[in-house]
């Protein structure tokens, strides 16, 4: 049996422990220790995995299966997937690792000082939030789940959704090798959103990086993330954190928790029509993506809430980061600037690459 830790709570992961951890809980620890905003938590590493796999009958079936899939072959690909998700569904999850998760949420428990605390569990794939691939949506989140025992159980589900079609597919498509990628797991503190969405660091339509780009709308952020809603939008300048562009959309529907579930519940005409953000949230959203950016060294597409349990000027809080994957891929191009206030714009957002233009 392997000798790595089965959970790692987020302010104590290392740089070391990022392999076994996933990208999602990697930038969660990353965070949490650069002190942005970050809901307490902790991760389920790829040990508990590894450790309920290798323990399992039918692995080498479930690989075997895996191995002659073909991308075009969708009827295959489907039944394949099918039969992985069945198999891992039934995996033992050995007593060590449920000993551990259930410890570990006792302490989430005492320091957030609530009984049966709400979390959200994550998937945490060892191959999600690269820089050359985004596995956004491909594997499964569970939202306000209570309990040890729920934990355990979504903990399962989160490995189950390694072998969805999309995610089998999609490992095809990229060259991942099915047996190499692992499943960990982010276990984190709910917050109770009044409002909640996404944040580029650059602005998404033309890859300017000079302004970010926020999307939002009301509640929980799932249905900005999954486009079943339709978000307000806001652009704001990253030098003088004037909001450029604002477009607020008429949000027909929003995730709101209730009777301890999420419901997706529909609006009235005037909170349709009413911005999900003030302007000093949406300058407050902006200057903590750039913080990340800055922290990570590169453009970054982030998850953010805006709790409504917390005081005002404390209430946006992170709940993810990963690199924009879309425009840093092109290369940069430069083109001449328009007038002397957008050349000290561009200088103090990268006067590290303006040194390098001038010489």
């Amino acid at each position: 049996m392997t000798s790595t830790p089965h959970v790692i709570t987020f302010d104590t992961l290392t740089p070391e422990h990022h392999g076994i951890v996933g990208g999602k809980c990697a930038s969660l620890g990353i965070m949490s220790q650069a002190g942005l905003p970050v809901p307490p938590g902790f991760a389920v590493t790829t040990a508990s995995y590894e450790h309920a796999r290798d323990t399992a009958p039918d692995y080498d079936v479930l690989t075997d299966l895996l191995r002659v899939v073909e991308v075009g072959d969708t009827t295959g690909l489907a039944v394949a997937a099918a039969k992985a998700r069945e198999m891992v569904g039934n995996w033992e999850i050995p007593a060590a690792v449920q000993t551990a998760i259930r410890e570990m949420y006792a302490k989430l428990e005492e320091l957030c000082g609530v009984k049966d605390v709400p979390v959200a569990v994550r998937s945490s794939a060892t191959s999600e939030d690269s820089p050359d691939a985004s596995f956004a949506g491909e594997h499964d989140t569970y939202l306000w789940v209570r309990g040890a025992e729920e934990v355990i159980e979504k903990v399962r589900l989160c490995w189950v959704s390694l072998f969805t079609d999309r995610a089998v597919a999609y490992r095809e498509e990229m060259g991942y090798d099915h047996p190499k990628v692992e499943m960990a797991v982010a276990v984190q503190k709910m917050v109770h959103p009044r409002a909640a969405g996404v944040a580029f660091t650059l602005d998404p339509t033309n890859g300017d990086r000079s302004s970010i780009c926020i999307d939002g709308a009301w509640g929980f952020g799932e249905g900005v993330v999954s486009g079943d809603v339709t978000p307000d939008n806001f652009l704001v300048d990253k030098v003088v954190w004037n909001i450029s562009r604002r477009t607020i959309s008429p949000k027909a529907h929003a995730y709101l928790l209730g009777d301890d579930r999420i419901d997706r519940v529909e609006l009235d005409e005037e909170k349709a029509n009413t911005p999900s953000l003030t302007d000093a949230e949406i300058v407050s959203i902006a200057k903590l993506a750039r913080t990340a950016e800055k922290h990570y060294g590169f453009p970054q597409d982030i998850e953010w809430a805006v709790d409504q349990d917390l005081p005002d000027g404390e209430n946006v809080v992170l709940l993810q980061a990963r690199p924009e994957t879309v425009w840093s891929k092109k290369p940069t191009t430069v083109n001449a600037e328009k007038d002397l206030m957008s050349s000290i714009v561009g200088t103090l957002v990268n006067p590290l690459y303006s040194r390098k233009s001038s010489q």
